[in-house]
């Protein structure tokens, strides 16, 4: 195979010399970092399901809130799941003021692996 046969063939990227090992990481950050904006929009349409926790890697107690939003629905036909709602409630309340922080630190984590 010729190199004149490589860059018609399908999946192959040249090595582009004209950008440089930091430019590359700071396109990739561009393109991963989270938003605070879409954090806040998420924790308003989706906050009892855990949506902007999963958004911001707690996915651990985004499936925490989004079972006891499930039970707590089921069980509120016998009254026992609005104790599961009401402190579910209070949490995503509480989470509104934590998310800045939750996305500050995972652009911060993405940073420093793009910058090894």
């Amino acid at each position: 195979m010729s190199q004149q046969q490589l860059p018609h063939q399908p999946g192959y990227a040249p090595a582009n010399p004209a950008v440089s090992g930091d430019a590359r990481a700071m396109m990739m950050f561009e393109a991963n970092k989270k938003s605070v904006v879409v954090a806040y929009l998420l924790w308003f349409f989706f906050g009892p399901f855990g949506g902007h926790r999963f958004y911001a890697g707690k996915i651990g107690s985004a499936v925490a809130q989004l079972l006891l939003f499930i039970f707590g629905i089921v069980l509120s036909i016998i009254i026992v799941g609005f104790l599961l709602l009401i402190p579910l409630g209070v949490w995503v309340l509480v989470d509104a003021f934590l998310i800045p922080g939750w996305i500050r630190n995972q652009n911060s984590l993405l940073a420093m692996q793009l910058g090894r």
